[in-house]
């Protein structure tokens, strides 16, 4: 860990602060990350309480879900102009206020606004996208394994909290569980934000330490500066590269959620049982974290595009794996490569966006790419069961997956050609 530590006024990348920071948005996106798991832990409490059928139970996580995508735009678009801050204390505020609405919720539609507008569009979402986007503004060096510690808070919130939420849920009931969540969020989030006031110099802050005076760049030598900002020069429009991502996140979680929403499914088609596939889920997602934190460190040394596309190619090797292979060992050998594989793929995209635009367009431009990749999920997750109601087997669904993988390396195989080609154009 680098022993510098930042002076009043000035700003240092990768410095003592920088770490403290990145510990502070752990613990931020670990406790905010509650949102995207609740409404999974409740669900047999949700469905008997208010007399709906499975599918109608399911239907409050999918409403969770695209909350949580469109509001990481809107707090990515909030973070770019006043600072992370002000998004996290809205996500303290909404997640308290939404938990607590959920737990009085008298009907089954008023706790569904709750968790899509409070919980999943105006919490949670500020605590993964736009904190992620954020904590590459303080890292240069290590800004790849920053950025992936930082995404893995949503694994630790899937790791920590269902067994406290189900614990209470057993002692007492569900909405004594929601309504402790919403205290408990209040009681964090905002206190955790004080460690994230301080605001890096990027082009367009008028006042980025929050020191009067300061410009932007105050104290910044001309090599901080540049890897703060100045994006990478290659072909094609800003939309253009900023559509292309967007399909490229879209394409890769289609491939990624055939496996991890279909598992489960597909171990007891075998005649594995569900418990097995369950098995084979964690160890996914268990790997996922081991993976998320590697693809980090390789992502220091090569950058955000060839750590996407080696990823990817990983990825779309396993889903290959999962044809041939469908004995009991081997299917928890895939599903752990699988795991290992997937990890990095995600945190890769808030690189590359650094990497290719503004610094001072982060929030927003990661926001989209994220918003695009939980969409992929769930198109996926519905396709893959949509072709398996068509064919009678998930090797289609599997096949399908690879399709949409290949998309996603071919989009990340543009951008590498295009800066070699802009640069071959300067070299001349």
């Amino acid at each position: 860990m680098p022993a510098q530590q930042p002076t009043s006024g000035v700003y240092e990348p990768d410095s003592r602060y920088a770490w403290r920071r990145l510990v502070a948005s752990l613990a931020i996106s670990t406790v905010g990350g509650i949102g995207l798991w609740s409404a999974v832990i409740v669900l047999p409490r949700i469905q008997g309480e208010f007399g709906v059928d499975r599918g109608g139970a399911s239907l409050a996580y999918t409403a969770t879900m695209i909350g949580f995508a469109v509001g990481g735009v809107l707090t990515g678009r909030l973070a770019d102009r006043f600072g992370i801050v002000v998004p996290i204390r809205l996500a303290a505020l909404m997640l308290g206020l939404g938990y607590l609405v959920a737990a009085a919720a008298q009907s089954y539609w008023q706790f569904l606004a709750a968790q899509a507008l409070f919980i999943g569009m105006l919490g949670s979402s500020a605590t993964f996208g736009a904190l992620i986007a954020d904590i590459s503004h303080w890292f240069v060096r290590r800004r790849g394994l920053a950025v992936a510690i930082v995404a893995s808070g949503n694994y630790l919130a899937g790791t920590i909290w269902p067994p406290l939420v189900q614990y209470v849920t057993d002692s007492f009931d569900w909405r004594t569980a929601y309504a402790g969540i919403g205290v408990v969020c209040l009681a964090t989030l905002l206190p955790l934000s004080l460690a994230l006031r301080r605001r890096p110099p990027i082009a367009g802050h008028d006042d980025p330490l929050g020191a009067p005076g300061a410009g932007p760049g105050a104290g910044v030598g001309a090599g901080v500066r540049a890897g703060v900002g100045a994006p990478i020069a290659m072909p094609g429009s800003p939309a253009l590269r900023q559509t292309l991502l967007v399909i490229a996140g879209l394409a890769c979680c289609v491939a990624m959620s055939m496996p991890q929403v279909h598992l489960v499914a597909y171990s007891g088609d075998l005649g594995y049982g569900p418990a097995r596939g369950a098995e084979m889920l964690s160890l996914m997602l268990g790997l996922g974290v081991v993976s998320r934190i590697a693809s980090g460190l390789i992502a220091d040394r090569i950058g955000g595009v060839n750590t996407l596309i080696l990823g990817s190619a990983l990825q779309c090797l396993a889903l290959l794996f999962y044809l041939p292979f469908d004995g009991l060992t081997s299917l928890y050998i895939v599903s752990a490569l699988f795991g290992l594989a997937q990890g990095g793929i995600v945190p890769s995209y808030a690189l590359i966006v650094r990497d290719y635009f503004p610094a001072r367009e982060a929030g927003a431009r990661v926001g989209l790419v994220f918003m695009a990749t939980v969409f992929g999920m769930a198109l996926g997750g519905w396709l893959s069961g949509e072709i398996y109601d068509l064919t009678g087997s998930y090797q289609a669904a599997f096949l399908n997956g690879i399709v949409w993988n290949l998309l996603n390396m071919a989009i990340a195989l543009w951008f590498v050609l295009g800066r070699l080609q802009h640069r071959a154009r300067l070299a001349q």
